[in-house]
């Protein structure tokens, strides 16, 4: 099978500081794992983080002889069969059985710029050195991460809480020369590429197995990638709505500032202001209005637009600090002489705002498909369906169908999967975050709002031809130039769906 796979790569021959990252306690944002993966930069370890990996690990080897108690993973089996301890000459055993048992995942697999990073992400927790893991797992992990030799993880499986065990199983068993790898565009048997490549296996020594499938990557990652695209459709949303409220011949009185000093929402604030720039110097806005007021999905912009903005920033925040934590279970405290069996691998930190965030994109999509069937509705001098001859053409009918359609998927997967619990291991594991569904119905709430907001772009555009020989403002004119490159106005029926997937393209 062949995989195409979206992520920007660069040549060996590319390889210096420029196009180098590098691992360290150095505070790590969204936006610099952005830039890490669109520009396809490499990673190393700093000098720092190799010490404490290794300082850790040699901490741990130290204690196997003389802890004189179990610890939890380290010499004993895993959730409820923590009450069994293991003979040291098994340890390894323990931790390769591990991950060969836990990689039990199932459905679709997960998309390949995802997977890209949470092997970056695990890197990074890994770094800290407190999870006892050897340099050269680490560093076979960031061998795959600069040769692009993605593991292949399933969607469905984890239970958000122990970690994200059975995709993070799935995306460590090529360590150990199981599982499956796409490389170079192929899906391909992990053992095979690392004989090409000339890579050793890993073998896994105590407590290993378990720092890496403990930990939040799984969920952390769908996360990521569903900021720097809920930051983009934001954007989008924006600009979209604008050309729309110009289009349907809207007021710009409910943007003028004083409306939101005296609500000051920092969301609201900068909606307000961003669509009264969008439309500065518009001879559309400008004319005189007949109606008093427009429809709430024009006229409060502001404050729907504003509220999924201030959801965004809150889940940032929050998802930043997860990315640079450790969340792996023991902890190793080398210099308090510690190891403690605790549970930093809970993703109800992150559920509950990834539900957060899944409901704010799913809002941007409602109220923009409210903005399409307004524009296609026959009033403020625009034709029904907007075309020239409705009846003999339907137009833009179903377009708006089809929105309509996505926004009510949408809404049905903004019931929070962080309400939900299931006990697992005979009881042990009793309170789950269920978090790695929330993940996965976040990335697919991701789609169907750019989707939505495509499709009002396609109508806006068609709308506001109709208002010719009058302009829109410079920013959404430039707008409206550089989508008719990609996609026509329409003057009789015609296959719409290729266009509307060119309306997606042209988000991106």
């Amino acid at each position: 099978m062949t995989v195409t796979i979206v992520i920007l790569s660069v040549s060996e021959g590319s390889f210096n500081n420029n196009m180098t990252h590098t691992i360290s306690n150095k505070h790590l944002t969204i936006d610099k794992v952005n830039e890490i993966i669109i520009k396809g930069k490499k990673l190393e370890l700093s000098k720092e983080s190799e010490v404490a990996i290794v300082k850790c690990r040699r901490f741990l080897d130290s204690k196997m002889g003389d802890i004189g108690r179990p610890v939890y993973g380290v010499t004993t089996g895993f959730g409820s069969l923590c009450n069994i301890t293991i003979p040291a000459e098994d340890l390894s055993q323990l931790q390769h059985n591990l991950v060969m048992s836990h990689a039990c995942g199932t459905g679709e697999t997960v998309r390949p710029e995802i997977v890209k990073l949470m092997l970056l992400l695990k890197i990074q927790s890994l770094s800290y050195g407190y999870s006892g893991v050897q340099l050269v797992t680490v560093q076979r992990l960031i061998d795959m991460f600069n040769n692009d030799v993605l593991p292949v993880v399933y969607q469905q499986g984890s239970l958000g809480a122990s970690g994200d065990l059975a995709p993070l199983a799935h995306m460590c068993l090529p360590l150990i020369g199981l599982g499956e790898v796409i490389y170079k565009g192929e899906v391909r048997q992990s053992g095979e590429v690392w004989k090409e490549l000339g890579w050793e296996l890993i073998r896994l020594q105590s407590k290993e197995g378990l720092a890496l499938l403990n930990g939040t990557q799984f969920m952390s990652a769908h996360a990521v990638w569903s900021l720097i695209q809920a930051e983009r459709l934001s954007d989008w949303a924006d600009k979209i709505g604008a050309m729309s409220l110009d289009a349907y011949d809207g007021r710009i009185e409910p943007f003028y500032p004083q409306v939101h000093e005296v609500r000051p929402h920092k969301g609201q604030i900068e909606t307000a202001a961003r669509i009264r720039e969008l439309l500065s110097g518009s001879e559309i806005i400008k004319q005189k209005k007949v109606h008093v007021q427009d429809p709430y999905s024009f006229r409060c912009m502001p404050q729907v637009h504003g509220a999924s903005k201030d959801t965004i920033r809150y889940v940032k925040s929050v998802i930043e600090t997860e990315i640079n934590s450790a969340t792996d279970n023991p902890t190793v405290f080398p210099d308090e002489d510690l190891i403690i069996s605790a549970g930093n691998f809970h993703g109800q930190p992150i559920a509950i705002p990834m539900d957060m965030l899944t409901l704010a994109l799913s809002e941007l999509s409602n109220i923009s498909e409210r903005r399409i069937y307004k524009l296609i509705s026959g009033q403020r001098g625009l034709p029904n369906f907007l075309v020239a001859k409705p009846g003999l053409n339907s137009g833009f009918m179903i377009p708006q169908y089809t929105a309509a359609s996505i926004v009510s998927q949408s809404k049905g997967l903004c019931m929070p999967a962080s309400a939900d619990s299931i006990p697992s291991s005979q009881g042990q594991e009793d309170h789950v975050s269920m978090g790695a569904n929330a993940a996965t119905k976040l990335v697919r709430v991701v789609e169907n709002t750019e989707r939505v907001l495509a499709i009002e772009l396609f109508n806006a555009a068609q709308a506001l031809e109709f208002r010719r020989p009058l302009k829109s403002s410079w920013e959404i004119e430039k707008i409206f130039a550089k989508y008719r490159k990609v996609v026509p106005f329409i003057d009789d029926d015609r296959y719409m769906h290729p266009l509307i997937e060119k309306s997606v393209e042209f988000l991106r």
